[in-house]
């Protein structure tokens, strides 16, 4: 097992249907991997719900990767698997296999990426899913005390894509079943009391062990082998057991679905009812979930930290070379701040804690800047990588928004130094016009120049409304020719505010109840506001990093930076 079981496990939370939509892709043993795990993983009335298939990917590339010759159980295994699968053509067969192939090879990160580290170790698959388990609770649990907004949502189907079509089909084709059965003479009521089987047990989930008395009228009530021996000798009131059913729904939930189970009272057709208390029941397994996270989100602040370090320790114990892309990050880190030159390490190593402290900060703004096309996210923030992705591109933005206002503001001079609103308009219509700058469709060359049409005209009649002479038309080619500059990474006044924005991030980083919050330098007041609150988090992010990853990240620091010292010794 490699580091990308880590990596993608944490990644990406999908449903069945893409697993599915894998597994067509698939052949023989792969398809049947693929086709039955989910089922038994993925149970709607579980919290393994929100596991990932990418650890099912991990599986079955583990397949390709096991030797030729196998033991006699698993060759033999095998060959059953193979017996079954034989049906296929050898030409599909070849083509689905090398499809496979292809895809795990671009979801694996590439030789020249991956730090040097210990051979790859086979592991059984049951020790796969203990720690894809392990894992997914532990990015769960991280998500809910990091996000306050975490919620759970219910899943559906891309709109055409083959997933819903083959959901809808499905589904269809059962309510047809059952509609025919009921319609029967006499109606037969076997799909029927399976329906009651399932709903009986969904309305137990809602209830705690302790609360005998409902969970004996719900077993008195839906009392499966009754309604069986009533349906057999033609006394079943299907609709009455259907009403006991809304009731106690209209008891357990939550006051937000009031109205849908006031809904299904009106609804007479058994089908058509059944078809509605399973829509209703689904919302409030989602209820339920989202309020047992926010019941437990108190317990997870108070001992999430000692939990995350605990499932990481464990994941490290069976993948020992689990930190090799933090080591590397860290070691880059360090390169770029002490340089080649013996001078430079000896100035920053005059202090070892200020060193490991400085070091430690400075590459977690570098995750703000990092190249994610390129290299490998450190395993130690990778359940933050999406919230640090989030925060570069509103940076980059917020940077362009600085830049332009700041060549506006020093072309015009002090006529519009004073002009009230006048910056807040500015910085609207920028920021409007730059709200696309992160979508395929962004084209720079336009754009830059529309800001700079833009802005000559509003300044222009701002100048005129308030005594001032507008801009001559040499004045407006020459600011917009410095607003279109901007669009370089290599403008001179966009690197300038890009490392004034670094030097308050670290700030922020290094701020502590002891010292006064960082001054806001030079050019970056019109984006003060939304600075102040990335600042915050990102600091509050990365402290709860560092309490969660602290043993690791100073070992690793140690073991980069004392040899430097002794060097400088």
């Amino acid at each position: 097992m490699s580091t990308a079981v880590w990596k993608k496990t944490v990644e990406t939370q999908r449903v069945v249907y893409q697993i599915h939509r894998e597994a067509r892709e698939a052949s023989g043993c792969q398809a049947r991997l693929l086709l039955l795990l989910p089922y038994k993983w993925l149970r709607p009335d579980r919290e393994s719900r929100l596991f990932s298939p990418w650890f099912v990917r991990q599986v079955v590339a583990g397949l390709w990767r096991m030797p030729k010759e196998p033991s006699e159980s698993s060759s033999e295994a095998s060959k059953k698997m193979d017996g079954k699968g034989s049906e296929d053509s050898t030409g599909q067969t070849e083509a689905s296999e090398e499809m496979m192939r292809k895809r795990i090879r671009t979801n694996t990160p590439s030789p020249h990426r991956t730090p040097q580290s210990s051979p790859p170790k086979f592991v059984s698959t049951e020790e796969l899913m203990e720690t894809a388990k392990g894992v997914t609770n532990m990015a769960l649990a991280h998500e809910i005390v990091v996000n306050g907004g975490f919620q759970v949502k219910a899943t559906e189907p891309a709109e055409g894509s083959l997933e819903k079509r083959v959901k809808e089909i499905m589904h269809k084709a059962f309510w047809d079943s059952l509609e025919a059965q009921l319609n029967d003479d006499p109606p037969v009521y076997d799909h029927a009391i399976k329906l009651v089987g399932e709903i009986k047990e969904t309305l137990l989930l809602f209830l705690m062990p302790g609360q005998a008395r409902l969970i004996g009228q719900i077993e008195e009530a839906l009392d499966l082998s009754l309604i069986q021996q009533q349906a057999e000798n033609g006394a079943l009131d299907i609709g009455k057991v259907a009403q006991f059913i809304i009731n106690t729904m209209g008891a357990f939930c939550a006051p937000c679905r009031d109205e849908d189970v006031r809904k299904l009272r009106d609804i007479t057709d058994i089908v058509p009812l059944f078809k509605a208390i399973f829509a209703v029941l689904d919302k409030m397994k989602i209820d339920m979930a989202n309020f047992a996270v926010s019941s437990l989100r108190p317990h997870l602040l108070q001992q999430s930290v000692e939990y995350e370090r605990q499932k990481f320790q464990e994941f490290l114990d069976k993948q020992p070379n689990a930190l090799d892309f933090t080591q590397k990050w860290l070691q880059d880190t360090a390169d770029s701040m002490l340089g080649e030159s013996e001078g430079g390490a000896a100035g920053a190593s005059s202090s070892s804690p200020q060193l490991l402290l400085s070091v430690h900060n400075q590459a977690y703004l570098r995750l703000l800047n990092w190249d994610h096309g390129m290299d490998s996210f450190p395993e130690t923030v990778l359940m933050d990588r999406g919230r640090f992705l989030e925060m570069h591109l509103e940076l980059e933005q917020l940077a362009l928004v600085a830049s332009v206002l700041l060549i506006v503001y020093n072309t015009a001079g002090e006529a519009i130094s004073g002009l009230p609103g006048l910056m807040d308009r500015l910085k609207s219509t920028i920021k409007i016009l730059l709200a696309e700058m992160h979508t395929p469709s962004f084209r720079a060359d336009e754009t830059f120049a529309a800001i700079g049409e833009k802005l000559c005209l509003e300044l222009g009649e701002r100048l005129s409304q308030h005594g001032f002479s507008p801009f001559h038309t040499d004045r407006q080619s020459a600011l917009k020719g410095q607003i279109t500059a901007v669009k370089s990474q290599d403008n001179h006044i966009r690197k300038l505010i890009d490392s004034r924005i670094q030097a308050y991030l670290i700030g922020f980083l290094e701020f502590s109840p002891h010292k006064s919050p960082p001054p806001l330098p030079g050019g970056l007041a019109p984006i003060s506001k939304e600075l102040e609150e990335v600042g915050v988090k990102l600091s509050r992010l990365v402290n709860f990093n560092k309490l969660v990853y602290s043993p690791f990240y100073h070992k690793i620091l140690q073991d980069i930076l004392e040899p430097r010292e002794g060097a400088d010794t």
